[in-house]
């Protein structure tokens, strides 16, 4: 079944673990999101972020590429659970965009059998994600 969803950031805690040259970082991110559509709830991500370029007085101008840990709880199309997803993605020119996958059995609750994969986009308009699931 195909899942969408908008989003919104709650949270956002990232710090640089390393600067490179004065123009590349690694950096980790903390991150909180509500969920509304078909996923209603919150979602806690940890993030590993490379920067091949960034800007310190514009974020938006940055490059990076991402991955992630996302654990959703909440209700998917009324049925209540948590499941995990790895998440693998870039961001470049203000947008970031990203492929997830569920991670097999992180699934609980009624969605303790949850499958799939999807997409997301987040840039300065909003926060979409679609995945197609069964559960």
């Amino acid at each position: 079944m195909r899942i969408t969803s908008t989003y919104t950031p709650k949270k956002w805690e990232e710090k640089p673990y390393e600067i490179i040259e004065n123009r590349m970082k690694s950096t980790k991110a903390t991150v909180e999101f509500a969920f509304s559509g078909d996923i209603e709830g919150n979602a806690n991500v940890e993030y590993l972020m490379f920067y091949s370029s960034f800007d310190p007085k514009d974020p938006h101008k940055a490059k990076a590429q991402y991955v992630g840990l996302m654990k959703i709880t909440g209700k998917l199309k009324g049925k209540s659970g948590s499941f995990a997803l790895i998440d693998n993605g870039i961001f470049e020119s203000g947008v970031a965009k990203s492929k997830v996958t569920v991670i097999p059995e992180s699934g609980t609750g009624e969605l303790s059998s949850i499958t799939g994969s999807g997409s997301y986009r987040a840039d300065q308009g909003g926060c979409s994600l679609e995945l197609d699931v069964a559960v």
